[in-house]
């Protein structure tokens, strides 16, 4: 093995429940691998002194346990990072917290990490926090595991209790057929197998922790994975230069090679590979470098350049595995912001399919994701994105759903599979530009989404607009919702999936219709806010106008101007809004009507007026 090999990094994770050892192997490992110097020796004694939970013993958690709160509880809180190196091997390792509310910081360090080391303790075997840490870490990609059972000085190193565990761990990660699976015995504590073999388990014939570690092959960079390039910025100091800077993520990229926005299509050729260094031949994955193309096409932040022949699926509608990290659970049709690579879009949850199961890895159906919970789910996008399953790619595979309101992160994901039947399919830009037809027009295009109960006045309101409108000498489309579910959406029913279709299918009509730079007037109950967001998000900023219709319960009954509540008592109509099903009212419309009020010409003035004001 040459020097290179011999000296070959590796990122590890150490995880498991709370208390079985973790940051006690870490610290063993680096202090017996290579050794503390004088005075970080004196630094641990007086630490284990003041912090220690070893009794006189040196405790060699504290070399983890860096935070002042997690010495004074004796556990790890947020990820600890720590570099050492063997002769033979440089690490990387990450200690991840155990306690159930810091889940989220282990789906963190079990991010960008090779390998996992999976701690035990030998006395209570596999718990569920067990279970979940190795299905976060099987979900995240990692397929070389290291099972440790520690505390083995406590359970008088019983070969019989340490092949029961490592039975029930196997029968457990039976189905994720992992490329690695190696059980050791060891007493983190006293340092058995950790670095160097223990007398103390004659019966166990395989390689200490530090031997299998340093040996292990995991594979680095791949040179056969395709490329992708997120473009981070796009650096334009002056007029004579345009480059995309960012980080090859997966593959490799020559000057000359051909290359293609994910998203648009479009294809050019490298021009220049720059670094800091200077112009490079080709830059290989981990290489952060500006390049510059030989067209000039449209690319910002955000965009993905990509190998041609092996392109990344590009599609609104993908399957996702998420792993929540909010107390608040995700629930079908709630909106995120979804952010992949460099991009951040608008994004969906339609449907949750299932809950994974950790006791005994099945899933279960379920409504929601409650916090730390691991779930598959479908996602919609407002725009499509780039993407390559999270099996074969990480780095382009893996994003956060954002929440909206306190940008705060809700959820891991790892995508799984394209749910639209067609993929790859890029936008073809035409030489007449929706601008350029609401000009011609003498108008600015919108979408006036009047919302509200069944019996509301919607579709009166919305008829008096389009009438004042057009008598302005405006150009509009009346998109109504009785009138579309008689022809484009007579497929769908009343539940809550088919209303979100049906408010999907409206949205993209009233896009179009924008386009074409026509003023769109939408009547439609779309009773959930998340749908209205989504139809939101297809338009530019200021182009969507959400218009409450504000009228009570009680007198959208009293009118029942369909006999839709009538025929509800009778038991003949199933899943009326606002008795069957909720009615989220929008958080801030642009404009409130309330028919108690108003008459239905006074409230379409308003809505004129605020027409004419935006134009």
């Amino acid at each position: 093995m040459d020097v290179g090999e011999q000296r070959s990094a590796l990122r590890f994770l150490a995880c498991g429940s709370v208390d079985d050892g973790k940051s006690t192997l870490i610290g063993r490992l680096i202090a017996d691998s290579s050794g503390l110097l004088d005075d970080q020796l004196a630094t641990l004694c007086e630490d284990s002194r003041r912090f220690g939970t070893t009794g006189n013993r040196i405790d060699f958690a504290l070399l983890l346990d860096g935070l002042e709160a997690e010495r004074e509880q004796g556990i790890t809180i947020d990820v600890a990072h720590r570099f050492f190196a063997s002769p033979r091997r440089a690490f990387v390792v990450a200690d991840t917290p155990g306690h159930q509310q810091f889940t989220r910081n282990m789906a963190t360090g079990a991010s960008n990490v090779d390998l996992a080391v999976l701690l035990v303790d030998a006395r209570s075997g596999l718990v569920e926090q067990t279970r979940r840490h190795a299905a976060i870490a099987h979900l995240l990609g990692i397929r070389d595991v290291v099972l440790a059972v520690n505390k083995m000085d406590l359970v008088d190193f019983s070969q019989r209790r340490f092949r029961e565990i490592e039975r029930a761990f196997e029968a457990f990660a039976e189905p994720w057929r992992l490329r690695s699976l190696l059980a050791v015995p060891i007493s983190a504590l006293d340092g058995d197998n950790v670095v160097r073999p223990s007398d103390r388990t004659p019966w166990y014939d395989g390689p200490s922790l530090l031997a299998h570690l340093e040996t292990i092959d995991v594979h680095g960079a791949d040179d056969t994975a395709p490329l992708r390039f997120p473009v981070q910025w796009v650096n334009r100091p002056d007029a004579t230069f345009r480059g995309f800077a960012g980080t090859v993520v997966s593959g490799k990229v020559r000057v000359g090679d051909a290359v293609v926005v994910a998203g648009s299509g479009r294809m050019t050729r490298v021009e220049r590979i720059v670094s800091f260094d200077g112009d490079l031949a080709e830059a290989a994955a981990g290489r952060a470098v500006t390049l510059t193309l030989r067209d000039e096409i449209d690319i910002a932040r955000g965009d993905l350049l990509v190998d041609p022949r092996r392109r990344p699926t590009v599609t609104r509608q993908f399957a996702a595995d998420l792993v929540t990290m909010r107390e608040a659970p995700v629930q079908p049709r709630q909106s995120f912001l979804l952010k992949i690579g460099t991009t951040m879009v608008p994004a969906s949850v339609t449907r949750i399919v299932d809950r994974l199961e950790l006791d005994a890895l099945g899933r279960a159906p379920g409504d929601d994701l409650p916090f730390n919970s691991i779930g598959r789910v479908w996602i919609e996008t407002a725009v499509p994105v780039a993407f390559d399953p999270y099996a074969e790619n990480r780095a382009t595979g893996g994003f956060i759903l954002i929440d909206r309101t306190t940008l705060q992160t809700a959820a891991a994901g790892m995508a799984v599979e394209n749910l639209a039947a067609a993929t790859n399919v890029h936008p073809q830009r035409g030489q007449v530009t929706p601008a350029r037809r609401a000009a011609m027009k003498g108008q600015k295009a919108l979408v006036l989404w009047l919302t509200g109960l069944p019996g509301a006045g919607k579709s009166t309101i919305a008829d008096l607009v389009e009438r004042k409108l057009v008598e302005q000498g405006r150009q509009t489309m009346l998109l109504d919702g009785d009138n579309l579910r008689q022809g484009i959406n007579s497929d769908l029913g009343f539940d809550s999936a088919s209303r979100a279709e049906n408010v999907r299918r409206v949205g993209e009509i009233a896009r179009l219709m924008t386009e074409a730079g026509l003023i769109v007037i939408v009547a439609l109950v779309s009773p959930f806010r998340a749908d209205r967001l989504r139809a939101a998000s297809l338009l530019p900023a200021g182009s969507f106008v959400e218009i409450f219709v504000d009228t009570p319960m009680e007198v959208c009954r009293q009118r029942d101007t369909k006999g839709l509540h009538a025929l509800a008592d009778e038991g003949r109509l199933a899943n009326l809004t606002g008795r069957d099903q909720p009615y989220e009212p929008p958080e801030q419309p642009a404009l409130v009507l309330k028919t108690t009020e108003l008459s239905a010409d006074e409230a379409s003035d308003r809505v004129v007026a605020l027409v004419l004001d935006r134009s």
